[in-house]
């Protein structure tokens, strides 16, 4: 294992694997730091350099690489779960205003706009919800808005 020519293609063969293994397993950028530290010994390997000057381009690299892509992992992946909920329950939370009046009871429906958007909504009050009120969506149910009054928050 001493000659320099297996050397060449055992870091290739390290550094085309270990990419390949941060491509079916994404996350934290782990896999790759160290392909990074095998692509580093790889040229090394083929400039003729020894082969302890290899392990310690590799070591150095891939511990580069771990203190500087494992981080840009850990940030990427906690601004993906920091998103919105997708579809219709990012609604929930949000205040809409009544545009035609919602009447009390269940499956009764009025109309409001939340943002930009203009949707069917319910209430599971008693009493009818006017027109021009100003609501906050509770829940979504299939196709329609549950709500209730700005002024009431149990």
């Amino acid at each position: 294992m001493d000659d320099a020519e297996t050397w060449r293609w055992i870091w290739l063969a390290a550094t085309v694997l270990l990419a390949a293994g941060e491509l079916a397993v994404p996350g934290t950028f782990f896999l790759l730091s160290f392909a990074l530290g095998a692509a580093i010994a790889t040229v090394v390997a083929f400039v003729d350099g020894s082969l302890l000057a290899q392990w310690v381009c590799f070591l150095v690299g891939s511990g580069i690489g771990l203190a500087m892509l494992v981080p840009l992992g850990r940030r990427l992946a906690a601004a993906e779960t920091d998103e919105a909920v997708e579809g219709a329950g990012r609604w929930i939370g949000r205040v809409a205003e009544v545009l035609e009046e919602i009447p009390g009871g269940p499956h009764a429906t009025g109309r409001v706009r939340v943002e930009r958007d203009v949707w069917r909504a319910e209430t599971d009050e008693d009493h009818a919800i006017s027109a021009g009120s100003r609501v906050e969506v509770i829940a979504v149910r299939g196709t329609r808005l549950v709500v209730i009054p700005m002024a009431r928050h149990d």
